[in-house]
C-alpha cells in the first residue's frame, strides 16, 4: 500500500507578532473591499490565524510575511469551495479549499483535552487511517503509511495537527497526496497553509474550444501548423488511454472517474493528460457503496458519469459499475476529435473511418461483468493500435 503522509510538510516554528503581517500582496477587486467573502480576504484570515498560532503550513511564511505568494484572482467559488490563482516566487499556482474558513472544518477535540505533544504518534496515525477510510473507502494500516511528521515536535506542533486535520477532511487533497509520487496523471501538491493547499497551475480544457484543450497555451508557436495540431491531439488521446489503463490497473483498487469533461482535465507541456478535479473520483470500495442504492428503474442507478443496473426483483442498484472510464472518455472527449466532420487529408481516409468506428463502438455502454470487461480491453487495444498508426502517418514536415 502507498505511504503518503511524508507529503504533508509544514512550516517551521518562526514566531512573529501580528504587526509583522503584510497582506499588501493580496489586492481586493475594485468595489469589493468590504466583502468578507472575497477570496483575498480568505487568505488574509489565514494570516491572522497563522499569527495567533491556530494553523501553520510550509507556505504560510511566504503568504503572510515574505509576500512571495501573491493573490491574482478567483477562478471558482461555490458554497464555500474556492479555487484561487496566485503567483508564488514568480510561478503561477492554484490554491484550493473545500470550505470557506479554517473554523468550518471539524475540530479535533483531543487538541483541547490534552497537550498535543503528549498524544502518541500511533494514536494519531490510527485517526488518520480512519479518516482516509471514511473519505476514500481504503484500509491503510499504520505500518504502511510511513512517518507522519518530517519535523520534530515543537512550539507549533498543535497547529500542525490542526492544519493536517483540516486537509484530511478534503478528499481531493488526500487523492493528490496519495497519488502524486505514483502517477503522472494527477496534480502535484506544492504546499499548504492551514486548510488551503497549493497545486501546480496547468491549462485546463474547455468544451467550447475547437480542440478541447488550448494547445497554443501549452506548446506555443511550435503548434502553428495544422499537422502539428493534429499530432498533438493524437498524443493527448494516447495519454488519455494511458491514464485509463493506469487508473484501472496500477492501484490496489480501480479508480473510477464520475465527472468526465474537458474542464476537469489539463495537459502538461509534454502533452500528458492530468486529472485536475477529482472531487468525483472514487476507488472501487467507495464506488460500490455509492452505487448500491434502492431503485425502481435503471435511471435511479445513475451517479453522474458512473451508473449501474437496477435489480427489479430486490429493487436495488447493482454495486458493480455498468460502464467504465474508457467508455465515457470515448463519448465525451474522443467523439469531438474523431467525428466525420473533422476529416482531412493528413490521414488516409480508410484509417480515419476505422478510428471513427472504433470510437463510436467504444462510446456505447456495453455489457457488465466479465463480458463487459473483455469488451473494454478490446476497445482499448484497438484504439491504441489505430492512434499509433495515425502517429506514423503524421510524421514529417508541415
Amino acid at each position: 500500500m502507498i505511504a503518503f503522509y511524508s507529503f504533508l510538510p509544514f512550516a517551521g516554528t518562526r514566531s512573529f507578532h501580528q504587526r509583522d503581517l503584510s497582506v499588501s500582496g493580496l489586492p481586493l477587486a475594485k468595489g469589493s473591499e468590504s466583502s468578507i467573502h472575497h477570496p483575498s480576504n480568505s487568505l488574509y484570515s489565514r494570516c491572522l490565524d497563522y499569527s495567533s498560532g491556530a494553523l501553520t503550513g510550509d507556505l504560510c511564511e511566504d503568504l503572510c510575511v515574505a509576500q512571495k505568494l501573491v493573490y491574482k484572482h478567483c477562478l471558482y467559488y461555490d458554497r464555500g469551495k474556492k479555487v484561487i490563482q496566485a503567483d508564488w516566487r514568480g510561478q503561477s499556482i492554484i490554491l484550493k479549499s473545500k470550505k470557506e474558513s479554517f473554523s468550518s472544518y471539524q475540530h479535533l477535540s483531543m487538541l483541547e483535552e490534552v497537550e498535543t505533544q503528549d498524544i502518541p504518534e500511533t494514536e494519531l496515525l490510527l485517526m488518520v487511517a480512519l479518516e482516509v477510510k471514511n473519505a476514500l473507502g481504503l484500509e491503510l494500516s499504520n505500518n504502511t503509511m510511513g512517518p507522519l511528521w518530517t519535523r520534530k515536535k515543537g512550539p507549533r506542533w498543535k497547529a500542525q495537527v490542526a492544519s493536517m486535520w483540516s486537509l484530511l477532511q478534503q478528499e481531493e487533497y488526500i487523492y493528490f497526496s496519495l497519488l502524486q509520487d505514483f502517477s503522472k496523471h494527477v496534480l502535484r501538491i506544492i504546499g499548504s497553509c492551514g486548510h488551503f493547499y497549493a497545486v501546480e497551475y496547468l491549462t485546463a480544457g474547455h468544451a467550447w474550444h475547437k480542440t478541447l484543450f488550448p494547445l497554443e497555451n501549452v506548446m506555443g508557436p511550435s503548434l502553428s501548423g495544422h499537422r502539428s495540431r493534429v499530432r498533438a491531439i493524437i498524443d493527448i488521446a494516447l495519454s488519455f488511454l494511458d491514464m485509463v489503463q493506469h487508473f484501472d490497473n496500477d492501484f490496489s483498487h480501480r479508480l473510477h472517474l464520475c465527472d468526465i469533461k474537458p474542464e476537469n482535465f489539463a495537459i502538461r507541456h509534454d502533452l500528458t493528460v492530468v486529472a485536475i478535479d477529482v472531487d468525483m473520483a472514487f476507488f472501487e470500495p467507495k464506488m460500490r457503496d455509492i452505487l448500491e442504492q434502492k431503485c425502481t428503474g435503471d435511471e435511479d442507478c445513475n451517479f453522474f458519469d458512473c451508473f449501474s443496473k437496477c435489480n427489479l426483483k430486490i429493487r436495488k442498484c447493482g454495486a458493480q459499475r455498468a460502464n467504465n472510464n474508457l467508455q465515457v472518455i470515448c463519448d465525451k472527449i474522443f467523439r469531438r476529435w474523431f467525428s466525420p466532420s473533422l476529416r482531412g487529408a493528413l490521414v488516409s481516409l480508410p484509417l480515419q473511418l476505422q478510428l471513427q468506428k472504433a470510437v463510436q463502438e467504444c462510446a456505447q455502454p456495453g455489457l457488465t461483468g466479465a463480458t463487459g470487461h473483455q469488451g473494454a480491453l478490446k476497445s482499448l487495444s484497438e484504439l491504441y493500435h489505430l492512434l499509433r498508426v495515425t502517429q506514423r502517418e503524421l510524421q514529417g514536415p508541415e
